[in-house]
């Protein structure tokens, strides 16, 4: 068999010319062997028809399996000349010929170094659209972040305002004063809560003495 790739004409008729001719070689021997089989048995019947014969059916199948070799000895080197004239001048696409698909490497030459280049900008392009990609996934989840933080400040303005309008309710107008206000009534609270605490700790206490 060719070692020749033959590409161009697998591109053209949709299969490698080796593949073809190695199934019409396999589809040619198995008809071979197929025609041996029938000739023997041919052979058989016309032995079982002849009275007094001394020839064992194990004897023809020998004398078959020679003839079988020598018939495929001769195809084998009938079939190499067979497959180099079709891969030369039936199955083969001559070189100066072009491929409809191809012709616009006919209107646009490009030499291998050139080709390199472009597949290396092609490359460069890749590596800036990825970065792209992932610059814009970057500032999509910076946006995100940058409205949750918009969201809890706007909250915290809510909770001023509200905290403005009460002190404005119980006549306090100045955010500072009231600020005061109400951090020391907070301190207070926690001074009351910590007693709540200790009283009720101490009342346990005794519970369980009792």
């Amino acid at each position: 068999m060719s070692v020749d790739p033959m590409a161009y004409e697998a591109q053209f008729f949709g299969f490698t010319p080796q593949t073809c001719m190695l199934r019409v070689y396999i589809a040619f021997q198995d008809y071979l062997f197929e025609m041996m089989l029938v000739v023997e048995g041919v052979i058989l019947k016309k032995l079982d028809a002849i009275p007094g014969c001394q020839i064992s059916p194990s004897q023809i199948r020998k004398c078959t399996e020679k003839f079988l070799l020598f018939m495929k000895d001769h195809f084998d080197k009938l079939f190499s000349r067979m497959e180099e004239v079709l891969l030369q001048l039936v199955l083969n696409i001559p070189r100066n010929v072009l491929l409809p698909e191809d012709k616009v490497h006919e209107q646009y030459p490009y030499s291998k170094e050139e080709f390199q280049a472009l597949q290396e900008q092609l490359q460069q392009l890749q590596q800036q659209c990825r970065a792209e990609v992932a610059a814009g996934e970057a500032l999509r989840a910076e946006l995100q972040e940058q409205k949750a933080v918009v969201a809890e400040l706007e909250k915290i303005l809510q909770w001023f305002d509200g905290l403005e309008n009460i002190c404005r309710e119980h006549g306090t107008g100045n955010f500072k004063e009231s600020f005061a206000f109400l951090t020391q009534n907070t301190k207070k609270l926690q001074e009351v809560l910590k007693d709540v605490e200790e009283k009720s700790k101490k009342m346990e206490q005794r519970e369980r003495l009792l």
